[in-house]
């Protein structure tokens, strides 16, 4: 064990110190947000603290959200650099995230040679300065606990998180940042060597470059080579133009720029030249998002394109055989078959993925042994970093790595001797049945592997599921352990997937010790299948809509009071029927980046799968006995969530919203979520499980409704909310507060569940609902009627 980071001070609160602030207080760290005194600030401590404290206000604001939920703000100290920088003293660990300017941080880093406490670690956050000049002047005891912690923008979002060791950095300092970074903040480390750009960014600014280069050769335009370098190479949506916009082209001139300064010896250093059009955009402030547009630039009438030659803009543009080709392509689910595919394919689409891959490939082999040691921190450092979905080396791979070295041979590319020394060994690829290809060592070597990165496949038992139907299946996966995965496209709610929850408790309660609810793919799931629901309307059959309607309803109810645990391990989009499957579960084990929420509204429904019921069920079922509270009060937070849509934006949030428990688990590292999921289970199998006992409330009733009502009319005449909107709205009103009799009586469970499928079938049968569902479907967004 060692000693834990528990206490954090980030020093700049700049766009990437405020943003990892932000980041270790989701994690539950104390940290302390220090930046500079401004300019006449005087002796008031709010004036003098005005930069971070700004800088912390903005954070609220930020798109993407730097923090899981807005109130862990409140866990950030804010302070300066003049008053506050002895609370360095207390910290663990301190990261530095100034202005990159050398004598700046060496001014700052003397300071702290002063005030660390004998067991703090000091971090910088540098992305261009060499540690060797940092440095310059520092104790033995300093660079003993110093070295670089590159986080990678978000931080939040993106799990890279690249280490810089300096010569002298202990083995203790690293094993503390190495557990800090992995199990507190859920990150995948990558050792770069300190070379310019490090590791992924050394790889990612040339891959782009690369892309851009090749552009103007092959006299394609932005959306063609966006079209070609996105999902058909495996590479982020935002391919190569957008991402440059997104980045912004000052921060990608930047890093260019240095890479083209600073590698004089580079064998493709001219790739880092950037192109007149682009010094000529960043002279203009044509810098992308930050300043309204760049490459491309949203209008009212919808996207525009730069014209490189005028820095004006027009309408998009581009090739249609491009267009068409990549977007059957982008087909593909399978990455390394989508990849020949595209190399393979005819015309421009081909050439330009082959003569960016070629160079991209062969880049990186030469970079082995100069930016970091193997080829593994390269893989990952692209997929964690840069969100491509295989690695330089893993596309090798896919695309074979004969017939590739092969064809770059022949094409005059050239490649490192030690690459050559592995075709002549007899390798026939980098990675192979759990070992990787060590082209310092020229032989194959374990590849480290976390054990808790654990995919459903690998755990499977069997070579056939324990239950299978068209939309989902049930698997052994060990420790007593039965899992339900969906099948179905989206992952979405039927009447198949809908039984094998019926199926899977029964077996579960037969013959294993939990159920695991666990799914693949993008996200959870997007809910119940609406086009089923609205061709079913169209149809009016309306008691087929009751009968799935009810199955669902008794699914949850089975899970809920199942003879064993049932654990769901959401992630991604959990709405509608897929949270209601949720909150029938013993517990959650979540992924941070989990977006749950009732959403049914938006198609001119209500939740009918117990959600309404379960919401406030487990709301009410918190209040101690003899504890005093305003039912109303509850159900009307509950109204407010579902009547508005309200889609939690992580799990830290969906806890806060009540749609998990305060207790429920949140897994930082998606690769571990199955993993965390199950010993959750099991944790719960093997302490006493007993099912929840069934439980009744008073409710509202009559008087709720009528005041709920009130709100529903005076949102519509303030025109926040349409006619139909009302109609839902009061529906919802009369289900939350057990129907008009809800205030004389306990009501069950079961009479609320009914009140939910009468209010749901009725909804389903108007026909502005239709044309709701009908919308949603064709445009995937909601209508106001």
């Amino acid at each position: 064990m060692t000693k834990p980071i528990r206490r954090i001070a980030v020093l700049g609160s700049g766009v990437m110190g405020g943003a990892i602030a932000a980041h270790c207080a989701n994690a539950g760290l104390e940290v302390s947000l220090l930046d500079i005194v401004p300019a006449g600030a005087g002796s008031s401590t709010a004036a003098r603290n005005q930069v971070a404290a700004a800088a912390l206000g903005r954070m609220a604001k930020h798109k993407p959200a730097p923090f899981s939920y807005p109130n862990h703000a409140a866990a950030i100290r804010v302070g300066n650099f003049e008053d506050d920088l002895g609370l360095v003293s207390e910290v663990d660990l301190i990261v530095e995230a100034i202005v990159e300017r050398l004598d700046v941080k060496r001014d700052l880093f003397a300071k702290l040679e002063a005030l660390a406490g004998e067991q703090t670690i000091i971090a910088s956050n540098t992305s261009g300065l060499r540690i060797a000049d940092m440095l310059e002047g520092r104790s033995e005891r300093f660079q003993q606990h110093f070295l670089v912690t590159h986080f990678f923008n978000p931080p939040r979002y993106m799990k890279l998180l690249e280490l810089v060791l300096g010569p002298h950095t202990s083995p203790e300092v690293v094993a503390r940042i190495r557990h800090f970074g992995v199990e507190t903040l859920g990150k995948g480390l990558v050792f770069a060597k300190d070379t310019p750009n490090f590791v992924a960014n050394r790889i990612g600014a040339h891959a782009l470059m690369v892309a851009v280069h090749e552009m103007e050769r092959a006299k394609l335009e932005p959306e063609d080579v966006d079209a070609i370098t996105g999902l058909p190479l495996g590479r982020a949506k935002s391919a190569t133009f957008r991402t440059a916009d997104i980045v912004g082209l000052d921060t990608l001139a930047h890093v260019v720029n240095n890479c083209y300064e600073l590698l004089t010896g580079d064998e493709d250093r001219e790739v880092f030249r950037i192109p007149s059009s682009m010094k000529a955009m960043v002279e203009r402030k044509l810098l992308g998002d930050k300043t309204g547009g760049g490459f491309y630039r949203k209008t009212k009438t919808g996207i525009e394109t730069i014209d490189r030659a005028t820095l004006g803009y027009r309408p998009p543009a581009g090739d249609a055989k491009v267009k068409e080709q990549t977007k059957a392509l982008a087909k593909q689910a399978d990455t390394a078959e989508r990849l020949r595919q595209t190399v393979a394919a005819e015309g421009a689409v081909g050439t330009f993925a082959w003569n960016v891959l070629k160079r991209s490939l062969a880049y990186s082999a030469h970079r082995v042994g100069e930016i970091c040691d193997d080829i593994t921190a390269i893989d990952d450092g692209m997929r964690w970093g840069y969100n491509w979905e295989l690695g330089p080396f893993e596309i090798w791979d896919a695309l074979g790595f004969e017939p590739t070295l092969k064809r770059m041979q022949d094409e005059g590319v050239e490649l490192p001797e030690s690459v050559l020394a592995m075709s002549r060994s007899g390798a026939t690829a980098f990675y192979q049945e759990g070992r990787v290809y060590d082209l310092s060592r020229g032989e194959y070597v374990a590849r480290p592997v976390d054990p808790r990165e654990v995919t459903l496949p690998r755990l499977r038992r069997g070579e056939a599921p324990v239950l299978r139907n068209g939309s989902a299946e049930a698997w052994d996966v060990g420790d007593g352990v039965l899992a339900v995965t969906f099948t179905s496209k989206a992952n979405t709610l039927d009447p198949d997937s809908i039984q094998m929850l019926h199926d899977a408790v029964d077996k579960a309660e037969q013959s294993f010790r939990g159920l695991l609810l666990f799914n693949e793919g993008s996200n959870f799931s997007v809910g119940a299948n609406l086009f089923f629901v609205l061709m079913a309307a169209k149809q009016k059959q309306f008691d087929q809509i009751e009968r799935i309607a009810e199955r669902l309803q008794q699914a949850v109810m089975r899970l809920k009071y199942s003879e064993v645990p049932v654990v769901a391990a959401p992630f991604g989009m959990t709405v509608g029927g897929a949270l209601e499957i949720c909150l029938g579960c013993d517990a959650v084990q979540a992924a941070l980046e989990t977006y749950a929420g009732l959403v049914e509204v938006g198609v001119g429904l209500i939740p009918a799968g117990g959600g309404c019921t379960s919401l406030l069920w487990r709301a009410l079922g918190s209040v101690a006995d003899g504890v005093k509270i305003d039912g109303y009060e509850i159900v009307t937070q509950i109204f407010k969530n579902i009547a508005m849509a309200r889609v939690a934006t992580s799990a830290h949030e969906a806890a806060r919203f009540g749609y998990f428990r305060s207790t429920d688990g949140v897994s930082f590292d998606r690769a571990r979520h199955l993993y965390e999921a199950k010993a959750r289970l099991v944790g719960l199998a093997q302490s006493g499980y007993h099912p929840p006992v069934r439980q009744t409330f008073r409710l509202p009733g009559e008087s709720g409704i009528a005041t709920l009502g009130m709100l529903i009319n005076t949102m519509v005449a303030g025109g926040y909310a349409s006619e139909h909107d009302a109609v839902i709205s009061r529906k919802l009103a009369s289900v939350l507060c057990g129907g008009s009799g809800g205030a004389a009586r306990e009501v069950t469970e079961q009479e609320m569940l009914d009140l939910e499928r009468e209010a749901f079938l009725s909804l389903c049968a108007e026909p502005k609902t239709q044309q709701r569902m009908q919308h949603m479907l064709e445009t995937n967004k909601p209508l106001r009627n």
